[in-house]
């Protein structure tokens, strides 16, 4: 995110978030799977058909938080500082560190800001914590690996 965007891991800014994840998980062929919210950036895991899918669900859900965080700061222009950075997810074994870094994410910039992290908490600011009442904030992925081959692997 550009500096002058506040804090992402605020209820303010969650909740436009959310709502921005929830429209926009499941588009198209492109599927938001699981997601982890940090002070200025986002981690996803997502799933797509081809390359265009990707790019074209990235977009269209950058479009739905730019313009949701604008009204929230009452602001309009530029939110995102670049594009997105993917990484194609080949393996089980891949595919459960890809899970398990975007989940515990927020405990590994804890640590390094020298915070004392209980790990048996679940992040708030995660698709770990399922939203109970509301629409769904990922969508069930479909692929083999994210929905039975990664918890088959033995890497995590």
């Amino acid at each position: 995110m550009l500096p002058h965007v506040w804090n992402l891991r605020s209820r303010r800014s969650f909740r436009v978030l959310s709502e921005a994840f929830a429209k926009g998980c499941d588009r198209l062929g492109f599927r938001l799977a699981h997601f982890s919210v940090q002070g200025n950036h986002l981690h996803l895991v997502v799933e797509a058909p081809d390359e265009v899918r990707l790019a074209r669900g990235l977009q269209g859900l950058a479009v739905r938080i730019a313009r949701r965080l604008n009204r929230l700061m009452g602001r309009t222009g530029k939110v995102f500082a670049d594009r997105y950075h993917s990484h194609v997810l080949r393996t089980p074994a891949e595919v459960a560190r890809a899970v398990a870094y975007v989940l515990g994410n927020f405990f590994v910039h804890a640590v390094r800001r020298g915070e004392l992290v209980d790990t048996t908490v679940t992040d708030e600011y995660s698709s770990a914590v399922v939203a109970e009442t509301g629409p769904p904030l990922v969508a069930p992925p479909r692929t083999w690996l994210l929905c039975v081959g990664w918890r088959r692997a033995r890497c995590v």
